[in-house]
């Protein structure tokens, strides 16, 4: 069986705004990139059992946030951040690729006011912000509360294509 990989949440940042159509009016703020790799980070847990990337999602004012790419990415404001130019999607696994697409298809449609609302319903952010002396929302309560939302089939689909590779 092959082993699955964990990345840097730079290169999944990296591959998430490589994903974006500038022209078609596709913009990634800071906010956005932020909720995107927090979906990325929940389903992973959900259906790889193990997380995407190894940087810690702490529970900031405005959701969920991984602090080394929110500083990373800080000179931009609010403004959109543009497409990398010279990335190379390789580093992932088919199976890494496909699951990182899916969580975009489904969530980059909503705003990043959107989204930012929506995680703050979930119970991954709701439980690390109330907790002021650690607001690190832990790789166990991702996996608690994605695992109830996502599909056994895709689960399944997910590692039939690991095993497929």
């Amino acid at each position: 069986m092959t082993k699955i990989k964990t990345y840097a949440a730079s290169d999944v940042a990296n591959y998430l705004r490589s994903l974006t159509n500038e022209e078609e009016g596709d913009l990634l703020s800071n906010l956005k990139l932020q909720k995107l790799c927090y979906y990325v980070q929940g389903v992973s847990v959900a259906v790889r059992d193990v997380p995407l990337f190894e940087e810690q999602i702490e529970a900031w004012q405005h959701g969920p946030v991984v602090p080394e790419l929110y500083h990373e990415y800080s000179d931009f404001g609010s403004g959109n951040i543009p497409s990398p130019k010279d990335f190379d999607p390789s580093i992932f696994s088919k199976a890494d690729i496909g699951l990182i697409n899916d969580v975009y298809d489904h969530y980059a449609q909503f705003s990043a006011w959107k989204l930012r609302n929506m995680t703050h319903a979930e119970s991954p952010w709701i439980n690390a912000y109330k907790n002021s002396t650690c607001r690190v929302i832990t790789i166990e309560a991702l996996r608690g509360f994605f695992s109830q939302e996502i599909e056994e089939g895709y689960k399944s689909s997910y590692h039939g294509q690991i095993q497929a590779a």
